[in-house]
C-alpha cells in the first residue's frame, strides 16, 4: 500500500480527492502537523494484495520446478491478456 505524507492544511484543502485516492488508489495519508504525524486516512479494512506484497510472498515459496514452470506460463499468458487499469488520476 502506498504511502503519503501531507499536511493537515493540504488535505482540508483536497479532502474530497484524499478520500478518492485513499478509496481507488489504495493509497494511505499521513497527515503532518508542524512535521510531525498527527493522524492517517486509510483504506477501510479491505485486504488488497498489490504486487510488490505478490512478490514477497512468492520469494518465500519453495514450489517444485515443474509446478514452478506452470505457474510461470500462466502468469505470461495472463499478462498478455490483462490491460493495466486506467490511471483515473493524470
Amino acid at each position: 500500500m502506498k504511502k503519503t505524507s501531507i499536511s493537515v492544511t493540504e488535505a482540508a484543502r483536497n479532502f474530497a480527492e484524499c478520500v478518492n485516492r485513499v478509496r481507488y488508489q489504495n493509497v494511505t495519508f499521513v497527515l503532518m502537523k508542524n512535521g510531525t504525524p498527527v493522524a492517517r486516512l486509510v483504506p477501510d479494512g479491505e485486504r488488497v494484495c498489490l504486487a510488490h506484497d505478490l512478490a514477497k510472498i512468492l520469494r518465500k515459496a519453495d514450489l517444485p520446478v515443474e509446478e514452478a514452470k506452470a505457474w510461470n506460463r500462466d502468469l505470461r499468458a495472463a499478462r498478455k491478456i490483462l490491460k493495466p487499469p486506467k490511471n483515473r488520476w493524470r
